[in-house]
């Protein structure tokens, strides 16, 4: 005897429509994106979707927060595992920019693409939701960096005058390379020689010369 499928509940709805809308605009870009393909992509009607969100505006905020909130959580935990009690200053930044730039290619990848597409229409972007994917993303998860880099720095091991600067510099220098080329993100080699690359930079502007083995001897004193 066959089993019948259960009749699919309305959180499951929204969930498919949540998922049909982040995949279509991470592709296509909030623009481009329309309703009538994100239901298609989510396998339910337009009526089904009207009778969660108001418009296109409102389902795109929804996913811009729920997206934002599981990689910001996700930043957040990494930091915490890497950062909280450092032994080796050189070797634990490296582990955690290795896990850092690691989510880029994890199941959270397609969150990255919809950043790419809303950087290049930005203009076309609700504010609304552009200022919410600020504080809850980049925002928390800059200012949880931040917070463990002065920590770091109270212990001796870092000089810095301004944590939040110190945190967006870290995060540039770990992916310099990966600006110019994704490829080496699928690249072990190549990602353990950006990370370390940036890693050492870092330091050489922040660290205390005994913070890190070797350090003086490569500065020849």
């Amino acid at each position: 005897m066959t089993e019948r499928k259960k009749p699919v509940g309305q959180p499951d709805k929204r969930r498919a429509i949540m998922a049909g809308a982040l995949a279509l605009f991470a592709r296509d870009g909030y623009t481009r994106a329309g309703l009538d393909a994100i239901a298609v992509e989510a396998g339910v009607s337009n009526r089904t979707i009207y009778n969660h969100f108001t418009d296109k505006a409102e389902l795109f905020q929804a996913v811009m927060q729920e997206s934002t909130q599981r990689v910001a959580d996700t930043m957040v935990d990494i930091i915490d595992r890497h950062l909280t009690k450092v032994i080796d200053l050189q070797s634990d930044l490296i582990d955690f920019g290795l896990a850092w730039l690691g989510v880029l290619t994890s199941d959270l990848a397609p969150h990255f693409a919809l950043i790419r597409q809303i950087n290049a229409e930005i203009e076309h972007i609700p504010p609304a939701a552009l200022k919410l994917w600020q504080e809850t993303g980049p925002g928390r998860t800059r200012r949880e960096l931040a917070e463990r880099l002065r920590r770091i720095a109270e212990r001796g091991d870092l000089t810095i005058d301004d944590p939040a600067r110190a945190a967006g510099h870290l995060m540039l220098l770990l992916s310099a390379d990966n600006l110019t080329d994704r490829a080496d993100l699928h690249n072990e080699d190549a990602l353990r020689k950006m990370v370390t690359a940036g890693v050492s930079t870092f330091l050489y502007g922040y660290a205390e010369r005994t913070a890190v083995g070797g350090r003086a001897a490569a500065d020849g004193s």
